[in-house]
This record gives structure tokens, C-alpha cells and sequence, in this order.
């Protein structure tokens, strides 16, 4: 038991207390092939067109999106793609803002060896920033907008802008402060909050997919669509 001076506030006091109240906790070595615990959304096996969207959606709020540096090349964008089993890359700067996205359908697409023929360098130096989708050119759905949407309103969505995945987008507006330091036509802050894939719910739907190229995706999903 320790004999700690009421009045006077030291170190002693709380070494005192800790060694009283709270036990040291036991400790142990970490094993060789040890890993990284990795957030895992709970996505839903089967969904139907009636499954409400979010349900549906990729929420990077537990399933963590993946990046990679635009000056990366496009090689390297593939294995990581492999590695963690993911068919997008988001491409930020050092501030983590969004410059564009890289997909697996990109790297296996002709742009590829195209661009490697125009730079005239081989393939492996062709870089993510060279077949990027840039930010300028990417479009978003508010979350707000899929309150009370369903799946089905996201594949007619994806099927008529003819893209493979679609972002979702939560939209802050900027505080009155924020605006004055910036400049008053700022545009409202994004976050973004969520992925949709075309070909993951095509699986959930039951749909058997042959190949995993866009046009396949949606020839199976207009099919249903319209049924």
C-alpha cells in the first residue's frame, strides 16, 4: 500500500494510484506471419432490384479505399489491384485530395499499349497519370440521392453513363468563415463515401458472368432490367 501525501500533487501521487487501481497488462512477442487487421463490410450475397441501394454500396467507412500515386506505373496499379482483390484505384496527392481513378479495365484496355507507343517507351513505363481517369472528368451521386433508392436505380444509372462503377459523394457545405477566407464562390466540400460496381452486383443479383468486361456486364443486366 502506498502512503501518498494527500496534499501535495506529484509524480509519486500518480505512480501511487496506477500501481493501485490499474495492473500492468501482460505482453507478448509477435509472431513471425503476423498481419494487418483490415475493416470488412458486411456486404449482402443476393440483392434484388428492390434492395434499397445502399445496402448495395461499397461504404469506404469500413471498407477503406485503396490509392496509389499517379507517378506509380501502371504494372505496379495492376498487382496492387491483385493483391488486395479490388478492380479500382483511387489516385491522390500528399494532401490525400482525389486527382483521378485508375481501374483494371483501363490496364487491359489498348490505351495501354497505345500510350507506350505514342511516349515510345515500353509498356512498363507507362504511368498511372498517363491512362487515369482525371478528377475533372469523374461524376458522383450524392448520398442524399439514394435515400430511398433502390438497386435498380443504380444499374440504369450505371447503364446509361455506360461506366462500370460510379461514386458516391457526402456534400459539406462550407462554413461562412471558411467561404470568407477562401473565396465566396467556393464549391461545397466532398467527401467520398462510397463505391457501386456494376459487376459486383451483377454477382449479388445471380447474374453468371463470363467475362468481366462492361459490355457483358450490362448486355446480362439490361436484360434483366427490362424483364
Amino acid at each position: 500500500m502506498c502512503s501518498c501525501n494527500e496534499v501535495e500533487i506529484s509524480i509519486l501521487d500518480t505512480h501511487c494510484v496506477t500501481r493501485e487501481y490499474f495492473r500492468i497488462l501482460p505482453m507478448t512477442g509477435l509472431s513471425e506471419g503476423a498481419t494487418l487487421y483490415r475493416p470488412v463490410q458486411p456486404v449482402p450475397e443476393r440483392v434484388t432490384l428492390e434492395t434499397p441501394a445502399l445496402e448495395a454500396m461499397t461504404d469506404l467507412r469500413h471498407s477503406p479505399a485503396l490509392t496509389i500515386e499517379a507517378d506509380a506505373s501502371v504494372d505496379a496499379a495492376n498487382a496492387r489491384m491483385i493483391w488486395h482483390g479490388v478492380r479500382l484505384l483511387f489516385i491522390t496527392d500528399l494532401q490525400e485530395h482525389i486527382l483521378g481513378l485508375i481501374t483494371a479495365t483501363d490496364i487491359l484496355s489498348e490505351k495501354v499499349v497505345q500510350t507506350a507507343q505514342d511516349q515510345r517507351v515500353p509498356r512498363e513505363e507507362v504511368l498511372v497519370r498517363d491512362i487515369m481517369t482525371p478528377r475533372e472528368r469523374l461524376e458522383a451521386i450524392d448520398i442524399e440521392e439514394l435515400r430511398g433508392a433502390k438497386v435498380g436505380h443504380v444499374l440504369s444509372t450505371l447503364q446509361r453513363a455506360g461506366r462500370q462503377h460510379v461514386i458516391v459523394v457526402e456534400v459539406h457545405e462550407m462554413s461562412f468563415h471558411d467561404k470568407l477566407v477562401a473565396f465566396p464562390q467556393a464549391n461545397p466540400l466532398q467527401t467520398v463515401r462510397g463505391l457501386f460496381s456494376a459487376t459486383q452486383i451483377a454477382r449479388q443479383l445471380g447474374i453468371g458472368l463470363h467475362t468481366p468486361g462492361i459490355a457483358t456486364t450490362f448486355a446480362e443486366l439490361e436484360a434483366l432490367l427490362t424483364h
